[in-house]
C-alpha cells in the first residue's frame, strides 16, 4: 500500500508563495507519474500539474502556468509544488497523486494523499 503525505499548506496573502511537498512511502510504481490536483469549496477536483518519472516532462493547467512549478526528488520519493504569485482563486485543498500514465485525468491516478489546505487571502 502506497502512502502519500502532503505538507506545506497554510494561509498566505495574495502575491505570496508556498511550497508543497508530497512524500511517498511503501510500494511505489517504477517510472510513475506524479501530479497535483486541487479542489475548491463547492467545486470539482481539477488538474493542476503533472510530472513524469524522470522529471523531463511537465504540464500545467492554464490557470497556474508561469506561477507554479512542479519538481521531484526521486531519491527522497518526494514531489514538490512551488507556488508563487498566489491568488485568492488558488484557495483549495491540494492533493498529491501517483499514477502509471502521464495523464491529466483524475481516473488515471491510483493513489492519493489526504490533501493539504491552501488559503490565499486578499
Amino acid at each position: 500500500q502506497v502512502q502519500l503525505v502532503e505538507s506545506g499548506g497554510g494561509l498566505v496573502q495574495a502575491g505570496g508563495s508556498l511550497r508543497l511537498s508530497c512524500a511517498a512511502s511503501g510500494h511505489t510504481f517504477t517510472r510513475y507519474t506524479m501530479g497535483w490536483f486541487r479542489q475548491a469549496p463547492g467545486q470539482e477536483r481539477e488538474f493542476v500539474t503533472i510530472i513524469n518519472w524522470s522529471g523531463g516532462s511537465t504540464d500545467y493547467a492554464d490557470s497556474v502556468k508561469g506561477r507554479f512549478t512542479i519538481f521531484r526528488d526521486n531519491a527522497k520519493s518526494t514531489v514538490y509544488l512551488q507556488m508563487n504569485s498566489l491568488k485568492p482563486e488558488d484557495t483549495a485543498v491540494y492533493y498529491c497523486a501517483i499514477g502509471r500514465r502521464y495523464s491529466y485525468s483524475l481516473g488515471d491516478y491510483d493513489y492519493w494523499g489526504q490533501g493539504t489546505q491552501v488559503t490565499v487571502s486578499s
